[in-house]
């Protein structure tokens, strides 16, 4: 009985520190940050899903994210955003966590008082809104139209945060709408 009760308890001890694998080696490591997308491209419509370069633009997020140690994924609650998610979820075995844009502010705090590295997915209106809310430099405004592509990397160690404006899969050119559906 007694070595029954001893194997379950390490079965059970390996279970938890696989499941907190990448929690644990990102906290370990010190690694605090947030990465920010727009969703990808979008069909039109009151809650669109995502077109073909849409869909191909969240595959090409989650190669990017692949070697990031991501640690939490959160995602607005509509199509767009939850379906450019999906493949960097599927890939890292992290559930998406929905949050509220219209509380940006609040958000923030969790992400910053929350340790690990975070991609958060979200819209052309709040993705600078919250970089600005983390103490990061937002840069120009998103182009509504057209531009998709535009990555935020905020390190949020202690002191003042750093960031630099990154680009991912297909470059956005100002003023070209790339509609494939």
């Amino acid at each position: 009985m007694k070595i029954k009760l001893i194997f379950l308890l390490v079965a059970l001890s390996v279970c938890c520190a696989c499941e907190n694998d990448s929690v644990n080696r990102a906290t370990s490591n010190n690694l605090h940050g947030v990465y920010l997308v727009r969703h990808a491209e979008k069909l039109t419509g009151k809650d669109p899903s995502l077109t073909n370069a849409g869909k191909e633009r969240a595959e090409t997020l989650a190669q990017f994210m692949s070697d990031k140690e991501l640690t939490h994924i959160h995602s607005t609650n509509y199509k767009r955003t939850l379906e450019t998610a999906a493949p960097v979820a599927a890939q890292t075995d992290i559930e998406i966590q929905i949050y509220d844009p219209s509380n940006l502010e609040t958000f923030a705090g969790v992400l910053q008082s929350t340790p690990g590295i975070h991609l958060v997915v979200g819209h052309s209106n709040t993705t600078p809104q919250l970089a600005r809310a983390l103490g990061a430099d937002p840069g120009s405004e998103i182009d509504e139209q057209s531009e998709y592509d535009r990555l935020y990397v905020i390190h949020l160690s202690p002191g003042v945060p750093t960031n630099n404006i990154e680009r991912y899969g297909v470059r956005y050119q100002k003023g070209v709408l790339e509609n494939k559906n």
